[in-house]
């Protein structure tokens, strides 16, 4: 299993694997943003539109492959605010239901975690459904449930569920870059 940053180029070159991922992820009942049935064509339009926040350096995102085949994708959102350096978002936790439980999931969370750390960001916060088995995950993790919002989003049978907020204090790395995370210099629009 290789997982690698990818970078605006790539992204595009692999939009209709990642539209895979996600339309799999819904498909399989994971509460991602999306109503199901989920379109390929709907789900590839999406990852293109998150070209542009990668190139800028405002969308980290990481793609885990078997061989030719991608099984899943992390992302990390940056906030454009001078106030916020310090923080990201954990967004689109996501592994195809065939390479479920083989622990790529948490391989994916601990590559997040470590890129995170390389650049500076001492605090990551995530939304996850409430009882969705991605809760186990984060907890074993070490991170901190903060509570949960109810009726916070459709899942993808249309269903409005709770969400429950987490976050996790990471200690910042030196300001070498992590290569082996993948980090590859993000800009920093901050």
């Amino acid at each position: 299993m290789i997982v690698t940053r990818l970078d605006g180029v790539q992204l595009a070159q692999c939009i209709d694997e990642l539209a895979a991922v996600l339309t799999d992820a819904v498909d399989g009942g994971a509460s991602v943003g999306f109503l199901a049935p989920l379109d390929h064509a709907a789900a590839a339009t999406w990852w293109r539109g998150r070209a542009e926040p990668v190139a800028t350096g405002r969308l980290a995102v990481w793609a885990a492959r078997d061989g030719a085949r991608m099984l899943g994708t992390v992302s990390l959102a940056f906030p454009d605010k001078p106030n916020s350096r310090h923080r990201a978002e954990l967004v689109k936790l996501m592994v195809h239901r065939d390479a479920r439980g083989h622990g790529l999931g948490r391989t994916l969370l601990e590559t997040a975690e470590a890129a995170a750390a390389a650049t500076g960001v001492t605090l990551l916060h995530l939304d996850t459904e409430t009882d969705s088995p991605a809760e186990s995950l984060y907890r074993s993790a070490g991170w901190t449930r903060a509570g949960v919002i109810p009726d916070y989003a459709a899942e993808p049978g249309g269903l409005l569920r709770p969400t429950t907020l987490y976050y996790k204090h990471l200690k910042a790395l030196p300001a070498a870059v992590d290569e082996a995370a993948g980090v590859a210099g993000r800009p920093l629009a901050r």
